[in-house]
């Protein structure tokens, strides 16, 4: 199969157990990656810093990059993408965790559609405990579709995905844009035409807290999500009509609604059971 790079980033918030769970479960995967990029975002904790040297001395494919400072995560993925040196690049984040056949999976896509540009799949939610699943999230699984759904909601799980890493440099590589960083990206990538596919498997289940959903809004949040939309529309990928029923259904759930509330919708119209 083909060699490909994982690309990580911590910073001085991540939990030291999470990351050992998160490193440990792109180590055992039935197809291991040629190399692990690690950002280490700006200072750490020295437990944070005594594990990350120690991967780097188990394991001679793990390599720590080093920032003097925190510049965000948009950042940290542009620079990960640009220290690769495979062609295929798999996002991973410091506290979630890959099934054990994701990698695989994901290369096999490659080798059927060599004309794809990107891969994700399907991601579960946990709480505390990795069998403790609060939801998921599947997306639509063909180009087209994913193209269709991205003109209201982003169509790739972004913790899940597998790229070419010339397709993104193309496209401008990694941005920074508040929440919406692989967004940006894919919304990017879809006006050079790369080609986008979604497994129907789950490839990751990612660590949430029970009030994940509910911290998804306030004004930042919104302003970022509707700069996006006003970008889609600006570079007519949607027609006004959808831009402004898109800024306005953020602004009633990401202004308007208490965080409680807000947690409730999300869990009952934006995640599966």
């Amino acid at each position: 199969m083909f060699p490909f790079s994982v690309c990580m980033s911590v910073y001085r918030n991540d939990n030291p157990e999470d990351l050992c769970t998160a490193l440990n479960s792109v180590i055992i995967q039935s197809v291991p990656p040629s190399e692990v990029i690690l950002i280490v975002d700006g200072p750490v904790s020295h437990e944070l810093e005594k594990i990350i040297r120690k991967y780097e001395s188990d394991y001679s494919f793990v390599h720590p990059v080093w920032l003097a400072e925190n510049g965000g995560l948009g950042n940290a993925l542009k620079i990960a993408v640009e220290k690769a040196s495979c062609e295929y690049i798999a996002r991973m984040d410091s506290d979630d965790i890959s099934m054990p056949d994701r990698f695989k999976k994901q290369l096999e896509c490659f080798e059927r559609e060599p004309g794809l540009s990107i891969v994700g799949g399907r991601i579960t939610e946990f709480v505390d405990s990795e069998d403790n699943i609060v939801g998921s999230r599947c997306c639509p699984l063909k180009d087209s579709e994913i193209k269709r759904y991205m003109k209201s909601r982003c169509g790739l799980n972004h913790v899940t995905v597998m790229f070419r890493r010339s397709e993104v440099l193309k496209a401008g590589n990694y941005l920074d844009w508040f929440w919406n960083e692989d967004y940006y990206l894919w919304i990017r990538m879809w006006k050079q035409g790369c080609k986008f596919c979604n497994l129907e498997d789950v490839l990751v289940n990612v660590r949430v807290g029970y009030d994940m959903y509910a911290r998804r809004g306030g004004w930042t949040y919104f302003k970022s999500e509707a700069k996006l939309q006003k970008y889609m529309w600006k570079q007519h990928l949607i027609g006004f009509p959808r831009f402004m029923f898109n800024v306005a259904v953020r602004w009633g759930v990401q202004v308007m609604l208490p965080n409680r509330m807000r947690g409730f919708v999300f869990q009952k119209l934006f995640r599966e059971k």
